[in-house]
């Protein structure tokens, strides 16, 4: 059989990794050393053991260790006989149960998960409550305040737009050009209904939303730190226009926890636009 290429989409909980990209070993690693668990290496072994052959999966988004996903993006390429409609199954069957590939679908032959994007969208959550999210910690930023969502609001429309984000990015983003396109950057407030509610969700939930054409390093977690501050009353809308002014990266708030972080989806040119009808 000729290879062909594959588009893979994957949904993760990332806690328990220390991101998507597979780790080597440094070469003077005593002989006992075992490589940092992660998203790609788990993958790529549950399809080494689907389909006898050692495949690499590029994958659209390197997620840092802690940050979840529900709509990561991969290409691979393999020659497989098994079924297109049975092999998504029979790689979850080797997975483990906090990783687990969604769709398989053959594609273009050129196609690149990772530069053919064209927007992407993260989901910061944030818990604001006294009481802990204990059943779910791992998805949630804890916040002990109330915050100003309307005020957040107010704030993450200044940062829609083409702007140098570089005062919101980690010193090591590594990145060229720091210019990068949001299109949507918005906070939600989510108030369960106490008709339905339980002990683990009665507290409000503030969500923040960013899509873009690209980010930098930690930029969504720097976002969502400022954002909180904003919330909080620490800082005022405007406060983000200075930021950006100035790219100065000590005036923007902390860079928050990334387990509250999840990648909800990648948009490719031939997909529809998920914010079209948003």
């Amino acid at each position: 059989m000729a290879f062909k290429r594959y588009r893979m989409t994957i949904a993760y909980d990332g806690w328990d990794y220390h991101g998507w990209q597979a780790q080597n070993l440094p070469e003077d690693a005593p002989p006992d050393a075992t490589p940092l668990r992660t998203v790609q290496a788990v993958l790529m072994e549950a399809m080494w053991r689907t389909m006898a052959q050692r495949l690499h999966v590029q994958g659209a988004s390197r997620t840092d260790a802690g940050v979840h996903a529900l709509g990561q993006v991969a290409h691979f390429e393999c020659d497989t006989y098994i079924p297109l409609d049975r092999l998504a199954m029979a790689i979850n069957s080797r997975l483990p149960r906090d990783v687990e590939v969604l769709d398989i679908r053959e594609t273009r032959p050129d196609f690149d998960a990772t530069s053919d994007a064209v927007s992407k969208q993260y989901r910061y959550r944030i818990w604001t409550a006294r009481r802990r999210p204990l059943m779910l910690r791992h998805m949630f930023y804890h916040c002990w305040h109330e915050l100003d969502v309307t005020e957040m609001n107010y704030a993450a429309a200044r940062l829609e737009g083409e702007h140098d984000f570089a005062g919101f990015a980690a010193a090591s983003h590594g990145r060229e050009t720091t210019v990068r396109r949001i299109f949507r950057c918005k906070v939600e407030a989510h108030r369960p209904d106490p008709q339905t509610d339980t002990m683990f969700t009665r507290a409000p939930q503030v969500h923040i939303v960013v899509s873009g054409n690209g980010f930098l390093y930690n930029m969504v977690r720097i976002i969502a730190g400022t954002l909180v501050e904003v919330g909080r009353g620490r800082f005022n809308a405007d406060h983000m226009n200075e930021i950006l002014k100035t790219t100065n990266r000590a005036l923007a708030g902390p860079t928050l926890p990334a387990h509250g972080l999840c990648l909800e989806w990648i948009r490719y040119p031939e997909d529809p636009d998920p914010l079209a009808s948003a």
